[in-house]
């Protein structure tokens, strides 16, 4: 498993103001976690005149962690309690290494399966 997870709030009817908010109140949780960062995700170069080198992603957040699977399934969990006690059909997209998984508030079985495996291909040799 790579060491950083791209994480992005995906909220419909939200603008980029306020996708930044939601991300920042998940940041705040995850950094209650043994990670490394949780950062604004940035892409591309930032306008002119800006101070950042990197243009932020609205709602999105870049999570550096130690492999495994112990750390991998702790930011799992806090995004799906996160999403579960938020209002609205709120989703979160977590992706290590261009694979993806959509996770929402939902506690279904089928759900919980996908996690399961997407923890399992990317939690290295603590499988």
């Amino acid at each position: 498993m790579g060491d950083d997870v791209q994480i992005k709030v995906v909220d419909e009817g939200a603008d980029d103001e306020q996708l930044e908010v939601l991300a920042l109140l998940l940041r705040q949780e995850l950094l209650m976690l043994d990670v490394r960062s949780v950062e604004p995700a940035g892409e591309g170069e930032a306008p002119e005149g800006s101070k950042g080198g990197l243009a932020a992603i609205a709602g999105a957040l870049s999570v550096s962690m130690a492999p495994g699977l112990q750390a991998l399934g702790a930011v799992i969990v806090v995004i799906r309690d996160w999403l579960r006690r938020s209002a609205g059909a709120r989703t979160v997209k977590l992706s290590i290494e261009g694979d993806t998984i959509e996770l929402t508030g939902a506690s279904d079985d089928m759900q919980k399966q996908l996690v399961e495996a997407f923890v399992r291909r990317h939690a290295g040799a603590d499988v």
